[in-house]
């Protein structure tokens, strides 16, 4: 960390730290609290609302265990404060068994918007209308897509695709039908690029690579493209810059899921070396990079290790998550002045288990 991002770094632990104690006090409060939270509290050796007091504190709950989040009562998660609002209930893709599912008041229009102000207007014009080509159903991806659109004056066109189907065909071997399958997501897109004036998009890697075999997007009319999913790689990050856009289109990778949120792309900068670096959107969800045998400590910068999430928001608190994924852990920025992530991947340990599908 250089001399002038450390007052910006020491503003962003107090950020977090008073962001921390507010959402804690959300979750375990019997007025706004969350059912499952506070049913918890009383099966702990400390008291949340008095205990919690900084971020660093979290540690005492322990590691949050993802099959808290498969299968109901889904209304468990809900705070008190939100029981009368209407809500979202959105799932994790399900490669791994039963869906984990999460819900949303408001967060994934926080998240996105939040987003939005990263995008250069030049590439991302206000107004214009937008194609999301990945996975729809019960993903928050979809809707978060759409509102991003509309966020910006734009409208969302859409397709069809079930990445489960995908993973099922993958499983079994059958790799000519998943390829197929790919091909009619494909030809979706092209149908709307066709027939509508459309300048931004989402889509995942291999769907951008395949997109980019059919037609010039340059061509087309695209100007900007945010792309995310574990295909994201140096390789692919330099292959897309250079040959599959060029300077024309800007590319905005993100690292994102349903249970965080999204983290947003280091502006790109050529000493990197293509790299993909992201940084989470403090202080509403933070991203670690810990021991894989000892998560509860942190590795060195740019040593490797597993991602470790904790998720701070007033409609979903989760703390110390071990994702399924590893990467290096990147030092602050002048830009986003806390930890970041850089080439993020499957978790080795699991890469025989986990079928990645379309993304």
């Amino acid at each position: 960390m250089t001399p002038t991002i450390q007052p910006t770094s020491a503003a962003a632990v107090t950020n977090l730290d008073t962001w921390t104690r507010e959402v804690v006090q959300w979750h375990f409060d019997p007025a706004t609290g969350t059912p499952f939270w506070i049913d918890r509290a009383k099966t702990l050796d400390f008291d949340p609302l008095r205990d919690i007091q900084t971020y660093q504190d979290l540690d005492r709950f322990g590691f949050f265990e993802d099959e808290w989040l498969r299968g109901g009562p889904v209304r468990r998660w809900v705070p008190k404060a939100y029981s009368n609002k209407p809500i979202f209930t959105f799932e994790t893709g399900g490669s791994t068994g039963v869906p984990k599912s999460r819900i949303a008041h408001e967060d994934f229009r926080i998240d996105y918007e939040a987003f939005s102000d990263t995008l250069p207007d030049e590439f991302f014009p206000r107004g214009v209308d937008w194609l999301h080509l990945g996975p729809s159903g019960p993903r928050r991806l979809r809707l978060s897509v759409e509102h991003l659109a509309q966020h910006r004056g734009g409208i969302c066109f859409c397709v069809d695709l079930d990445p489960r189907w995908v993973i099922k065909l993958i499983k079994r071997g059958d790799i000519q039908e998943a390829e197929r399958y790919k091909q009619h997501c494909i030809d979706q897109a092209l149908t709307l690029l066709k027939a509508h004036e459309i300048h931004c998009m989402f889509t995942t890697p291999k769907l951008l690579e395949a997109l980019c075999e059919k037609i010039d997007l340059r061509k087309a009319g695209i100007k900007g493209i945010f792309c995310g999913g574990t295909e994201m790689t140096p390789q692919f990050h330099r292959f897309a810059k250079e040959e599959l856009l060029g300077d024309e289109i800007y590319f905005a990778p993100t690292y994102g899921n349903t249970l965080m949120g999204l983290a947003v792309h280091k502006p790109f900068d050529i000493a990197d070396n293509y790299a993909v670096i992201y940084y989470p959107p403090s202080p509403r969800a933070m991203i670690e990079v810990v021991d894989p045998d000892q998560p509860t400590k942190l590795v060195g910068y740019g040593q490797t290790g597993r991602v470790r999430l904790t998720t701070l928001t007033k409609e979903f608190f989760m703390p110390r998550f071990l994702e399924r994924d590893e990467c290096e852990r990147e030092p602050p920025c002048e830009k986003y002045p806390w930890d970041g992530v850089r080439n993020v991947r499957p978790f080795r340990k699991f890469q025989t288990t986990v079928v990645e599908g379309v993304y």
